[in-house]
């Protein structure tokens, strides 16, 4: 018997790596038998959908549950753990617990961190036929798990001699509980006939398990079609979301003139020759394709794919399997997990290499046909720890992209590729195509005026007017007086409020109408003015807007802003589900516009407040711009997420001046920063944009070296464009990445240099409250309205990464007229003169540094006492100064997790060591090696103050070793590497000046301690 754990998701995992999230994985273990899930990287709320099996022998076990983070150079750390006995499961009803959340427990009491997260599981028993009739016969449980349970062949039965009496009691309780699931005894089990046994194996119980109709399933499927495959896949399809990229990039994101189901028959239909053309052109040889079976009683549809994959100049010919499942079908959206398997390869049993094709619907052609859109990432899924992920990694990074650029280049001759400029090109035909609904005057006011109010308050008028031409006048009394009449009684007094109640109901209604008229379609149609940036907003219409008037409907209309301008629709009366058709165009902009704000209003007249219907925002950075061209929004708010609101709209963003929109902001920012600021080139701004996954019109104005303060400094580099500011660190393996909008920032201020800063001022960045959240994880402190603030310090060359953040930043904030009068003062000023030239070289990447070993020495001192040349203490000055270090200052050691621990060093270099005196900061980060018998000490420093400083940092790495010969003795090795931030034709000269500058210094440093320990 099998129990079954289907491991779902989790949630509110506690963020463990320094970027404020975790790459969790799953462990389980039911006595001996240990299984691990998948890895999902940056998540606190991951999702797995993966099933393991576990052989029951006792139900006195309990089964294990435990959550990792997985680290790419430590010991993974512990998230939680959680304890199912399996006597639970069984006592259960059905013998199942479906789908529970289960809150996770700390390693133990004295854990800091008590919230641990949640986890989703199904635990149920799984039961087989030759284990009902092995219960059936009499036969011991434990005899019957031990058989084979995966063969396709029929069981044999072995003959049984053991009596009652040789059985152990627990066999019997045991027996006992599992005939009870079966409605049968164990006494009648025992007396059954050896005919009547044959008849038990060759029928199905009366209760069949889920692996009979899993064999059910899978008979079925291999006798379907590819297409009923699919049919029936999409009548189980209930909504599932759309599976994101996976985290290692995407190679191939292409338009194509085909339907999606008719592209995912191509790809992955049997019938196809899609597949042998690519294997020919990758020089791929033995082909197998395996049929698409349903798995796990018919919830997941699986072949398994067997090649040979074509030898390398760096590998050999290996046999890869390829195990690809459908994560989703429903007809319009398509999605294949492939997990590929190559154990042949070096540390092949440690990793799998797993790809994701997700196929969607595209934008409909000017033509009228379909297309669709093809998505392919990867990632590399580690199944266990080992040194050699970056080299895995970068190698697989490579293969795959080689590989799938000749899958592009054989998917393009089957099926016809869709040019993004060709749809942009026929924007007018799209947009020619909208016609505005006509409106009749009189149709809309009798369709508003039509309501108990009006009809109320026209028949009670005309009603006193009868009355007033019947009645005769009343004589003079009380209080009256010739011109003036009041009413006589109190039901005269209740009747006049109620007219003029009327009345003024009726007069307010009238009043909306005539501005709401007068409102028609305003911005409709109205041309934008300028060459730049244009952007197109055609409003198609809403769903499910909230009723907020008495009639059970709303009066809506949408304004839209960007950029400080406003367009505002038509309104609509009385409808929820409204139709526009409108086109709204704004005047060009000198940059591309970074939000498009939405926001929907009920009309409640010119002089009351709009009640908002739902808002929502559009993000240029987050979207492709053909993603846009026809979306449906979902709005925001309270009345909105309640009825499901949403807004149909297609979107149109178009450059008119061609690549001088970026030499023409430039050259205006230059007159801002007072320095010359160069145009980079293609690949540097693609590297840009890959870094933070941003659209292509999105291009690099300058990137500075810094610290990013936090608990503790970070260094990094920060990145500056036209719309956004980001941030960005590899440091020892753990990366730190994040961006926000110019627009979100509400005040930059410096503040004065601090022994904590290393005496370098700091840029406080505070944004506006609630924005930026997706950086949340970089900021410093947030305040009680919830503004963040980011303090970026340590610059190379402050007063120009200063002045060019604040021009950066007034760009972006100024009003439109204030933009229109920097362009005006531009183009009368004359060329900028004596511009200082900015230092050549473009950004390179982040890839892991390259480390050689530089420096290799024996000491006859202990490990604990080379330590404290680390330590912040008197021998630790001594060295430094002995190395040429000035104003020398450090940080204490603050532990980052576990036995990991970093620090903060300053100093000047004295004059005999650089002649420029140049400043240093470096981060500094200490653990114990694996085997517990020495230190780990990894080290990057930035220069300041030295020419070409900001193109390059300095990466060393300390290992220190006990001798296990002597008592007072250690091994040091020191490994080198130069990280270059920016290509320069010095790179050889400058390594070989700080390689010679620095075995120097080493010398001179491991002198000292020696001489330290002698005098003691």
């Amino acid at each position: 018997m099998k129990l079954m754990v289907r491991v779902i998701e989790a949630r509110n995992i506690p963020p463990m790596d320094l970027n404020g999230l975790s790459d969790p994985y799953v462990k389980l273990q039911l006595g001996k038998q240990k299984f691990r899930s998948k890895v999902v990287k940056k998540s606190l709320n991951p999702q797995w959908g993966e099933e393991f099996g576990f052989r029951v022998d006792d139900l006195n076990e309990e089964l294990l549950v435990f959550v990792l983070d997985e680290d790419k150079y430590f010991n993974d750390d512990f998230v939680g753990q959680l304890r199912i006995p399996v006597s639970k499961v069984f006592d259960s009803e059905d013998k199942s617990l479906g789908p529970s959340w289960y809150s996770l427990q700390p390693k133990n009491k004295k854990s800091k961190n008590k919230d641990c997260g949640e986890i989703l599981l199904t635990i149920y028993f799984s039961q087989n036929t030759s284990f009902v009739s092995s219960i059936c016969n009499g036969e011991s449980p434990s005899r019957s798990f031990n058989g084979s349970s995966n063969s396709p062949s029929p069981r044999r039965r072995e003959e049984i001699a053991s009596s009652k009496e040789e059985k152990s009691c627990a066999q019997k309780s045991f027996a006992g509980r599992i005939a009870q699931m079966f409605n049968k005894h164990s006494d009648t089990a025992s007396s059954s006939s050896t005919s009547d046994r044959a008849i038990d194996l060759s029928e199905p119980p009366e209760t069949a398990g889920p692996e009979f109709y899993e064999n059910k399933y899978e008979d079925q499927s291999s006798s379907d079609t590819f297409e009923e495959l699919m049919r029936t896949m999409e009548t189980r399809d209930q909504g599932s979301e759309i599976p994101s990229n996976l985290p290692g990039g995407v190679v191939l994101d292409q338009l194509y003139q085909i339907a999606p189901p008719d592209l995912n028959s191509l790809l992955f239909s049997p019938d196809s020759g899609f597949s042998k053309s690519v294997a020919d052109m990758q020089g791929t040889t033995e082909l197998q394709l395996g049929s698409w079976k349903f798995e796990n009683i018919g919830e997941s549809l699986k072949r398994v794919v067997t090649y040979i994959k074509a030898a390398t100049k760096l590998m050999k010919a290996v046999k890869a399997t390829e195990e690809q499942t459908y994560l989703k079908a429903d007809g319009k959206v398509f999605a294949v997990l492939a997990s590929v398997s190559t154990p042949d390869v070096m540390y092949g049993s440690t990793f799998k290499a797993e790809v994701l094709y997700c196929i969607s619907p595209g934008p409909e052609l000017p033509s009228g046909e379909p297309s669709s859109r093809l998505v392919i990432s990867w990632r590399i899924n580690f199944l266990q720890s080992t040194m050699m992920k970056g080299m895995i990694e970068n190698g697989a990074r490579q293969g795959i992209k080689e590989s799938f650029d000749q899958y592009a280049i054989v998917l393009s001759q089957d099926v016809k590729l869709v040019d993004s400029k060709e749809l942009g090109s026929n924007k007018e035909q799209v947009l020619a195509s909208l016609q505005a609904e006509p409106q009749s005057d009189w149709k809309l006011a009798l369709q508003y005026f039509a309501n108990f109010t009006v009809v109320s308050t026209i028949v009670l008028g005309l009603y006193v007017l009868v009355h007033i031409w019947l009645a005769t006048p009343s004589t003079i009394q009380g209080l009256e007086f010739v011109g003036l009449d009041l009413p006589d009684s109190i039901g005269e007094f209740i009747v006049c409020g109620v007219l003029v109640l009327q009345g003024e109901r009726l007069l307010g209604l009238i009043s909306r109408f005539m501005q709401a008229r007068a409102q028609k379609g305003s911005d409709h149609g109205v041309k934008a003015q300028g060459d730049g940036w244009l952007l197109t907003v055609a409003l198609i219409e809403g769903s499910s807007l909230a009723a907020v008037d008495s009639s059970g409907s709303s009066d809506p209309y949408v304004v839209f802003t960007c950029n400080g301008k406003l367009r505002s629709s038509s309104i609509k009366f009385q409808k929820s589900d409204p139709q526009w058709n409108e086109i709204f165009e704004f005047d060009a902009m000198d940059e591309p516009p970074s939000v498009l704000e939405m926001e929907v209003y009920d009309f409640d007249g010119p002089f009351d407040e709009a009640t908002s219907l739902g808002h929502a925002e559009i993000n240029f950075l987050k979207h492709n711009i053909s993603d846009l061209a026809d979306v449906w929004v979902p709005l925001q708010g309270k009345l909105a997420q309640a009825c499901q609101s949403k807004v149909h709209l297609r979107i149109f963003l178009n450059n008119t001046r061609g690549g001088n929109v970026v030499e023409e902001y430039l050259s205006k920012m230059e007159k801002e920063v007072g320095k010359k600021i160069n145009v980079r080139s293609p690949q540097t701004n693609s590297a840009f944009q890959k870094l933070f996954v941003l659209p292509p019109e999105e291009f690099l104005i300058n990137d500075f070296t810094c610290h990013l303060k936090r608990k503790m400094p970070l260094q990094g580099r920060l990145f500056l464009s036209a719309r956004i500011i980001g941030f960005h660190t590899n440091l020892f393996g753990h990366k730190t990445k994040f961006f926000f909008l110019w627009e979100d920032i509400e005040d930059i201020q410096v503040v004065a240099p601090t022994l904590s800063s290393m005496g370098s001022p700091i840029i406080v960045m505070t944004l506006r409250p609630g924005r930026g959240m997706d950086a949340k994880h970089g900021a410093k402190t947030q305040d009680q309205e919830g503004r963040l603030k980011f303090h970026f310090q340590s610059f190379v060359s402050f007063n120009v990464a200063h002045r060019t953040i604040l021009a950066l930043w007034k760009a972006r904030s100024l009003s439109p007229e204030q933009k229109v009068q920097i362009v005006e003062e531009a183009s009368e000023a004359k060329s900028l003169q004596s511009l200082q030239t900015e230092e050549s070289g473009s950004f390179l990447g982040l890839d892991d540094v390259s480390m050689s070993e530089v420096y290799s020495s024996t000491l006859s001192v202990p490990t604990s006492f080379f330590m404290e040349a680390f330590s912040g203490g008197e021998l630790d000055r001594r060295v430094m100064e002995k190395a040429g270090c000035l104003n020398y200052s450090c940080t204490t050691w603050e532990s980052e997790k576990g036995d990991v621990y970093e620090r903060q060093v300053y100093y000047r270099f004295d004059k005999r060591i650089s002649r420029y005196r140049g400043e240093v900061t470096s981060t500094q980060q200490k653990s114990p090696l694996p085997d517990k018998n020495g230190w780990l000490v990894e080290e990057v420093m930035t220069l300041h103050a030295v020419p070409l400083g900001d193109h390059f940092n300095l990466h060393l790495r300390y290992q220190i070793e006990d001798l296990p010969s002597k008592s007072q003795g250690c091994n040091i090795h020191v490994f080198f590497g130069i990280a270059w931030l920016k290509s320069t034709k010095n790179q050889k000269r400058i390594t070989k000046n700080i390689l010679q500058s620095l075995q120097d210094r080493l010398k001179d440093m491991f002198c000292v301690v020696e001489r330290e320990f002698a005098a003691r």
